[in-house]
């Protein structure tokens, strides 16, 4: 074998071995790039939990679009996506809560925003399990969705209690 192409089986196996590490980077699959993005930009706390709850807001609204306006194609697959991408948002928004009073940091705007909207979502989730259209297909995930999003609710509950509202600076 000549010295160019022993290079090129060198470069070649470099490659190779690049393109697996990049593969194993663990990457959120119900967030788009711009997404995680927005998620990775967020300064403080409580905008990456405003962020998980506008997206499970996102999430939820295109379930419900979904059952009233079907696909043509991968309808199943769809609606099982968007309540793992809801399921996923809201227990990352939570997670944060908790990271946050573990930090001791001031989370309560969006442990405010989290209990608002976990409310909204368990209504709107009983009101799709009430109407049980195509329930055989998302069943599963749907009483998932219900158990994380009281879970959220409850979590948030807990947290409010817990996390002391920001000092008011007195007027001498």
């Amino acid at each position: 074998m000549t010295i160019w192409g022993r290079i090129l089986v060198v470069v070649s196996f470099v490659g190779m071995l690049g393109a697996s590490v990049v593969a194993q980077v663990p990457q959120k699959d119900y967030l788009s790039n711009a997404e995680a993005d927005k998620i990775r930009d967020a300064e403080t706390p409580n905008e990456r939990i405003k962020l998980f709850i506008l997206f499970a807001d996102d999430r939820i609204k295109k379930f419900q679009y979904e059952l009233e306006h079907p696909s043509q194609n991968n309808h199943e697959q769809m609606l099982n996506y968007l309540l793992n991408a809801y399921i996923g948002c809201v227990d990352d928004a939570a997670d944060l809560v908790q990271l946050g009073i573990e930090k001791q940091q001031n989370v309560r705007a969006g442990v405010d925003l989290m209990a608002q909207k976990t409310k909204e979502y368990l209504e709107v989730l009983n009101k799709v399990k009430s109407d049980a259209k195509e329930i055989e297909i998302y069943k599963e995930n749907l009483d998932d969705a219900l158990e994380g999003t009281q879970d959220a609710l409850n979590d948030a509950e807990k947290a409010k209690k817990s996390v002391a509202p920001p000092p008011v600076r007195r007027k001498s």
